[in-house]
């Protein structure tokens, strides 16, 4: 088997599997409950959030548990448009977000909030400028991914943060769920991000469990409310196995961080490479330090992506049509509209998305097939 849809999820890395064995089953106690079980929770999950918040060069009461990076984005998107309604009620998010912030933005327009969405440029970048001729004086969050979940573009976070440097009342949310592991920390948090959200499972944790980055000062509302969990923000009893074991998966992947984006970055190359050279390949993502080294979005012109996910799955080997949120609904990628692709031509995409667990022999097994499958598809291409 060959997995190449390291986008949509991660195989949980096997250390962080021994810590959440061992935590659920040795500490299994309520974190708010009084007894020595619920103690020794208590200090698992201070020492997760400790680990976390060391491991970005953050503080401890800057990282808050969530279930995953789409309660994250909410909690962001929502909490904080509530928060500073009575500052305004204006909010912009760029053209390419992924669904939990787009949806989420959808949902305040329905509830009196007025939102914008920043274009992006025909390679999936958003325009600073363009972004900055949106801003009004009743503008009170900003929302921009870091890096683009379809076709890997790598947004401008930096100089965005610039752009926002004289407009404190702006509350600055960067999605970074697929930053970790394969973009530098300096390109997607900066000094002047005030919120991050994350996704374990998308570096080697478990499923079901996230966090929110929370810069010291900034206000949100909660989500969820109830028994007064994390700081009386995000009430529920939290999944200590499943943070202990993304705060491990964490640090496992950042420690070798240098190594394995160089490893991906290769493989990508060798990959992007050989399909430029077939004529009827529409490659949509780039091979350059704008992207991120992992993500390979392409197509074969004049056959759907389902039809060619299929075949590479008929060798096992699996890719993915778009995101994963989106690929079984049957829709083109949005990052592609956006950008100006024809819809046409954007039902033909597929993504390969890489990882360090790949290695070049796989690369040049799923070479070898999609030699087979462009062959096959000659009659249709013609």
């Amino acid at each position: 088997m060959i997995y190449f849809d390291n986008a949509a999820t991660t195989l949980p890395h096997p250390e962080a599997l021994r810590t959440y064995q061992e935590v659920a089953t040795k500490i299994f106690g309520n974190p708010s409950s009084l007894h020595n079980l619920g103690t020794k929770a208590t200090r698992i999950l201070d020492a997760s959030r400790k680990q976390i918040a060391d491991l970005l060069g953050v503080t401890s009461d800057e990282i808050f548990f969530t279930s995953g990076g789409t309660e994250a984005d909410n909690w962001a998107i929502k909490g904080i448009a509530f928060e500073k309604e009575r500052y305004g009620k204006h909010i912009i998010v760029s053209d390419i977000e992924h669904p939990a912030v787009k949806e989420s933005a959808k949902w305040l327009s329905q509830h009196g909030f007025e939102v914008d969405y920043a274009p992006v440029d025909a390679r999936g970048f958003v325009d600073a400028e363009k972004l900055a001729a949106l801003i009004k004086d009743d503008t009170t969050l900003i929302s921009i991914m870091a890096v683009n979940n379809e076709i890997g573009s790598i947004q401008p976070i930096p100089a965005i943060s610039e752009l926002l440097a004289d407009k404190p009342t702006i509350s600055f949310h960067v999605d970074a769920v697929q930053a970790i592991g394969k973009v530098p920390k300096e390109r997607y948090l900066t000094e002047r991000v005030d919120f991050a959200s994350f996704s374990g499972h998308k570096f080697h944790g478990v499923r079901g469990v996230g966090f929110l980055y929370k810069r010291e000062g900034k206000k949100l509302n909660p989500l969820l409310t109830g028994g007064g969990q994390e700081k009386d923000l995000r009430s529920t009893t939290e999944n200590v196995a499943g943070i202990a074991a993304m705060a491990k998966a964490l640090r496992i992947v950042l420690d070798k961080e240098e190594a394995s984006l160089n490893k991906i970055a290769k493989m990508k190359t060798i990959i992007y490479d050989e399909l430029a050279s077939h004529d009827d390949i529409k490659i949509f993502s780039e091979n350059g330090d704008d992207f991120a080294p992992n993500i390979i979005t392409f197509g074969i012109r004049g056959v759907r992506g389902e039809v060619v996910v299929h075949a590479f799955e008929e060798h096992e080997i699996y890719i993915s049509t778009t995101s994963a949120c989106s690929s079984k609904a049957g829709k083109p990628a949005g990052t592609l509209i956006s950008m100006g692709i024809p819809t046409k031509l954007a039902q033909f995409a597929v993504r390969i998305s890489l990882d360090d667990d790949n290695d070049m022999g796989q690369v040049e097994q799923f070479l070898t097939i999609f030699k087979q499958v462009y062959d096959k598809t000659k009659k249709v291409r013609g």
